[in-house]
Order: C-alpha cells, then structure tokens, then sequence
C-alpha cells in the first residue's frame, strides 16, 4: 500500500468517525445524561448478573465437594488401615524369618561340629589302624540316619 493510500484510509476513518459521532448525537431519542445512565445501569445489571452466577456455581462446587469429602475420607482411613495392617505383617514376617535363620544356623552349627568329630574319629582309627600290620584293609561306608 503506498503512502498515499494510507493517508487517504486514515482522513477516511477520521472522516467516517465524525460523522457517526454527528449522526448519534443528532439523532438520540435521550440526552446525553440519560443515556450515560442508561448505560450504567446495563453495566451494573451484568455486574450484578455475574456475581450472582458465581456465587451461584461457588455454592453448587462447595456443595459437590461437601458431597465427595466424605467418600474421600473413607477411602483414605481404609487405605491407611491397609498400609498399617500391611506394615505389622511384613514385621512379623521380619521376624518369623530371623528366627528361622538363627534356629538354621544353630542346625547348621552342629551338624558341622558332628562332622568334625566324626571326621576326626575316623582319622584317629586310620591312623591306629596304619600303625598296626595288616593283611588286608575293608572299608564299609554305612549312611548315618
């Protein structure tokens, strides 16, 4: 768009502005004190108009909250039963598990002295049985029960 034409948009809005701005004041069925007020009055209708809405939904959200609290509530005693009742089980668990270790390793503790001792009864008679002349040797493994 050239400068020209620019200019030429521009009086033509200034122009087309005036004389709107003429024709409403001429042709206003009020004066102007009037339609000012008719204007806040419309202003404060809306204003009033919107408060009203939002106290309004504010009322019906704070209702519907009212309403799910309790639900919310319940769910969450349950779920913190649930939590306190899965905490006791994984202690007793705890401790079932550590007692069966120990009692374990007490098993495990003699079996491994009672395999000592037979182990070193054994070399000792190996050992006398070797001092003394034999003809022959026979060695039987019997399985202790």
């Amino acid at each position: 768009m050239s400068v020209r034409g620019a200019l030429g948009f521009v009086v033509g809005s200034i122009a087309g502005v005036a004389a709107g701005v003429t024709a409403g004041l001429l042709l206003a069925p009020r004066s102007g004190a009037e339609s000012r007020a008719m204007a806040a009055d419309a202003m404060n209708d809306a204003w009033d108009s919107a408060v009203d809405a939002y106290e309004r939904g504010s009322r019906v959200m704070g209702d519907k909250v009212g309403a799910v609290r309790p639900s919310v509530d319940a769910t969450s005693d349950e779920l913190r039963a649930k939590v306190d009742l899965a905490r006791e089980r994984m202690d007793q668990l705890r401790d079932s598990l550590s007692e069966t270790v120990t009692a374990t390793s007490v098993q495990v503790q003699d079996a491994v002295t009672s395999v000592t001792e037979k182990v070193t009864e054994v070399a000792s008679e190996m050992d006398a049985a070797s001092e003394t002349e034999a003809g022959s040797v026979y060695v039987e493994v019997v399985e202790a029960e």
